[in-house]
């Protein structure tokens, strides 16, 4: 018994370790919670326990089970059980209640950070980083963070790319966070870092004078303005140190920052942002030495107006073949269209919430929105702003000075701080997960939303609208206009760390009419340890050449025979062995069928394709034959393509 003690220890021991060093590591529930249907005497019902679980193969330990009052009692099994598919077993007994895993609870993880709690005291914001909070009727578009620490603290490994205006590299609350970057920024005079691109991805301060207009330093169309330091308020959004009891908290708290400087004095080159975007997630720039920790995550809280364009969209396609995930803010431009490279396809855009929930009068909108979440907002005319994103960021009104956060004087609001918490959220997910592909991630942000309020914002504001040229302040959303619902970070990671997501592969890859079509539910992605315990597949749409599957419709793969080209919509829902399901569908296009070759398999002899010297022969033979046959009626004209 001692010697199985110490084993117990040292397995325990051993997973705490492998959870990492500063994690809250959460051990492995180790029994079943069990209600029995009839009341017996205790000895009794813990004679029955011991028979139920013989008969269902569930492992208990010696002194199990112990009894909890109510018919309830806890069953105490072998440590590595997968006790979901135990309490499964049991439950289908007739003498069952119900049995759940006896799951174990941990604190919830809130950080030490005192700017999380209540901000600045003088000047606000009134409840501190109210938007990592969990919503309540005043705080409604709050993310919950703290129920996506609870998951994870994100993972070290884990690289989130903010291409910005740099990154101030002696704030306190960045040190130790931020990867080696690069400066992107070609143009000199843009850069006021006094050259083009390097190594060095620190802001140097993007102040703009009348002379810088006057002498074409930058677009007419820019204006005198203090510096923004926009890039370290994005990038403490991202990974503030947390939990170290100085300033603010992060969404991402462990993951890892790595800036990269696009934008200069007003503006950026788009060219110079698709070189960053690709050196960001690994690919190779001509010039620019290789990225040593390529990021998982891109954070473009930048944009410009108009569709997305041909480059834009291949830089995005590339960037997610490398598995990597963009993010990119919906624009400011008071309720027009979403800007790009928000609106390119496989980009997720980011729309901008008030702390009620409804869109904030600057977010624009549209279908390209994948999600929304908190932008900031002021809702009094004087005094300290109440609702802004507070972050880290620098006191410099031109070069850099000291090191301060944002708060409720020295404002920071848009969508360019939603993007972040989304980006940040998105790198915890792939910390609970990391085989997640940016499709996945996305999915999983969009079905772990919280629905939009329509209520609640006092009298006289609209429902959004589709853009249409004129803007569109405050308004309530809907999932035509700001994406899928409100950020809920918290419902997010946990769906990552295990959901299912369904996924179809069909065999051939370009099938034709006349020939089978397997579809194959193996490739779905479970949480580890479990297995795909049922699926069900459905014939969504037809399309007029298939009226049924050719096999089962409750096996992992199943098969349709097409008679004719056209398309055919399948779904599938795949369950895994925790329960947990989800329900994906996929349009399969049909071509026609091949070409008949003619003739058919001769009666005898092995199978196997004839030979193309085969088929010379049988080709010169028929024509000989059809030439001995051919009246002679005079010469006649061959008409050859020229």
């Amino acid at each position: 018994m001692k010697i199985h003690r110490l084993l117990a220890r040292a397995l325990l021991a051993a997973a705490a370790l492998a959870a990492g060093a500063g994690a809250l590591a959460l051990p492995q529930d180790t029994g079943l919670i069990v209600k029995l249907r009839d009341d017996d005497a205790p000895q009794r019902a813990q004679a029955r326990l011991e028979q139920l679980a013989a008969r269902h193969g569930v492992p208990v330990l010696r002194g199990s089970p112990r009894a909890l009052g109510g018919r309830l009692h806890v069953l105490r099994t072998a440590l590595g059980s997968d006790n979901a598919a135990l309490a499964r077993r049991l439950a289908a007994d007739p003498e069952v209640v119900y049995a759940v895993p006896d799951r174990r609870a941990r604190r919830a993880a809130v950080p030490s950070d005192p700017l999380f709690a209540t901000g600045d005291v003088v000047n606000g914001p009134v409840a501190g980083q109210w938007y990592l909070k969990s919503p309540n009727a005043t705080l409604v578009s709050a993310i919950d963070a703290q129920a996506a620490w609870d998951v994870t603290q994100g993972s070290a490994s884990v690289v989130v790319a903010v291409l910005d205006t740099g990154v101030r590299t002696d704030h306190p609350d960045l040190a130790g966070k931020l990867l080696a970057g690069y400066d992107f920024v070609t143009q000199v005079g843009r850069a006021n870092d006094g050259n083009g691109r390097d190594s060095d991805p620190s802001d140097p301060g993007d102040w703009v004078t009348q002379n810088d207009i006057d002498t074409g330093v930058v677009d007419s169309d820019c204006e005198v303005s203090d510096s923004s330091w926009h890039g370290t308020q994005v990038a403490g959004l991202v990974g503030a140190l947390t939990n170290n009891a100085t300033g603010m908290a992060s969404v991402g708290w462990n993951v890892r920052v790595l800036p990269v400087r696009v934008l200069g004095k007003c503006n950026g080159a788009q060219s110079d942002i698709i070189a960053a975007m690709r050196w960001s997630a690994g690919l190779s720039v001509p010039g620019v030495p290789a990225n040593p920790n390529p990021a998982k995550v891109l954070n473009l809280s930048l944009g410009s107006d108009g569709a997305c364009d041909a480059a834009y969209a291949d830089a995005i396609a590339a960037v997610r073949a490398t598995g990597a995930v963009v993010v990119a803010s919906a624009g400011n431009s008071e309720g027009h269209a979403v800007g790009s490279p928000a609106n390119c396809a496989g980009a997720i855009g980011v729309g901008g919430l008030r702390h009620i929930g409804t869109k904030v009068g600057f977010s624009d909108l549209g279908p390209e929105v994948t999600i929304s979440a908190p932008a900031g907002n002021c809702v009094n005319t004087f005094g300290s702003c109440l609702y802004p994103i507070l972050t880290t960021s620098n006191s410099g009104t031109t070069s850099p000075s000291g090191s301060i956060y944002t708060d409720g004087s020295n404002i920071t609001v848009g969508t360019s701080f939603s993007a972040p918490l989304v980006a940040g959220t998105a790198a915890l997910m792939l910390s609970a997960r990391p085989a997640l592909a940016p499709d996945d991630v996305r999915r999983f942000l969009m079905a772990s939303a919280r629905a939009f309020p329509t209520s609640g914002a006092g009298a006289g504001v609209p429902q959004c609208q589709a853009p249409s040229g004129t803007a569109q302040d405050e308004c309530y959303c809907t999932t035509s206009t700001c994406g899928a619902g409100m950020l809920d970070a918290g419902a997010a990671v946990q769906l990552a760390a295990d959901g299912v997501l369904a996924r179809i592969d069909v065999a051939p890859s370009s099938p034709r009419a006349g020939e089978a079509v397997t579809l194959d539910a193996s490739g779905s992605l479970l949480a580890s340890g479990r297995s795909i315990a049922s699926v069900q597949w459905s014939l969504v749409d037809g399309g007029g050449i298939v009226t049924g599957f050719a096999s089962a419709t409750d096996t992992v793969t199943a098969s349709l025979l097409p008679s004719a080209a056209g398309s055919v919509t399948v779904s599938v829902t795949v369950t895994d062995s925790a329960g947990a399901s989800a329900t994906t569908s996929q349009t399969i296009a049909i071509a026609a069928a091949a070409p008949s070759t003619g003739g058919g398999s001769g009666g005898g002899g092995g199978g196997g394709a004839m030979s193309p010297a085969w088929l010379i022969f049988l080709a010169l033979a028929a024509w000989a034959a059809a030439a001995a046959t051919r009246p002679r009626a005079g010469k006649r004209r061959r008409l050859e393509p020229r």
